[in-house]
């Protein structure tokens, strides 16, 4: 864990903030590669993911940017109302599930919304490997548009387009012919609203890119699954076995019982809970196992993930 202060605040677009976070004993912060993020732990016992989307060349600061969602489940709308300069907060250690291809001949960055953090980081890096690239990023409009002021000024200025939704027809992305212009070699970093993602990897998918060359980092889960039906727990260690309803998560039931399970993001994004299953088949309803670590079926994420066998038996 490391203890930061907010250095500085500012409103990066509508409903978007921005927080520069410093180390609180005036250190240096560890570094860390383009496409990472902290968890932040918030005055109210959450904890959530941010990416760092400043430069990572950058050791005396962090900064992330939070749009306040209307849908909030506690988090963004901790950070909009409970945070203050000056104030100290925790972070954990960094991790990156959205790692930037370095040696790739070329990067297409395609940002929605706010998913601009992490392809802003990658853009400072890009930039300073003098490697080519292209940054578009997609609003429904212009005052929705963050680092705008901060883009238009970047070293990198050139390699950056803006689309609004509520514009004039020329600037809109044309996305398949964007696609169908990228050279083969090109590597494709999305991230935005789960809608934006699925429209650019399916239209990526639809011109021959491979899944190797398509890279995407959610915010958010998609809306959850129905259904499944209830299954059992068989904790390896005493033989104990616990029912999960239809209704409850294998997490809930686990806290229950006395299981200390970490848990951070609570949709299976982030791999925190992930647990460790020693026979049974698991439902992976998650986006942090790779489609081969699913197939192996030896983890799962309980927070969110379900079961195909009647029981799963877990290394707990």
């Amino acid at each position: 864990m490391i203890e930061v202060i907010i250095r500085a605040m500012r409103l990066e677009a509508e409903a978007i903030l921005g927080l520069e976070l410093v180390a609180a004993d005036g250190a240096p912060l560890p570094p860390f590669e383009a496409g990472a993020h902290i968890d932040l732990h918030l005055p109210n016992g959450l904890i959530r993911q941010y990416s760092l989307c400043n430069d990572p060349r950058e050791r005396h600061r962090y900064r992330i940017a939070v749009l306040r969602d209307a849908a909030s489940r506690g988090g963004s709308q901790a950070v909009h109302e409970l945070l203050r300069i000056g104030q100290r907060l925790r972070i954990s250690a960094l991790r990156n599930l959205f790692a930037l291809d370095e040696q790739a001949p070329r990067s297409l960055l395609l940002a929605g919304g706010i998913g601009i953090t992490p392809l802003l980081a990658m853009a400072w890096r890009l930039h300073a490997l003098s490697a080519d690239f292209a940054l578009h990023q997609c609003v429904r409009s212009g005052k929705l548009a963050a680092f705008a002021e901060r883009l238009s000024n970047a070293p990198f200025a050139a390699h950056t387009h803006l689309h609004r939704d509520d514009g004039d027809a020329a600037q809109k992305l044309d996305l398949p012919a964007l696609l169908a212009a990228e050279p083969p070699g090109s590597q494709l970093y999305v991230c935005g609203p789960n809608g934006f993602m699925e429209y650019v990897l399916d239209s990526a998918r639809a011109q021959g890119w491979a899944e190797e060359r398509l890279h995407r980092e959610y915010f958010a889960a998609p809306e959850a699954e129905s259904g499944g039906g209830a299954f059992t727990l068989r904790i390896a260690s005493s033989g104990l076995e616990l029912q999960v309803p239809e209704d409850r998560s294998a997490l809930e039931v686990l806290e229950d019982a006395g299981f200390d399970i970490p848990v951070s993001c609570g949709q299976g994004i982030c791999g925190t809970c992930l647990t460790r299953v020693v026979d049974g088949q698991p439902e992976h309803r998650d986006l942090f196992l790779s489609d081969e670590e699913k197939a192996r079926n030896d983890q799962f994420t309980p927070c969110c993930s379900r079961s195909r066998s009647a029981c799963l038996v877990l290394d707990l």
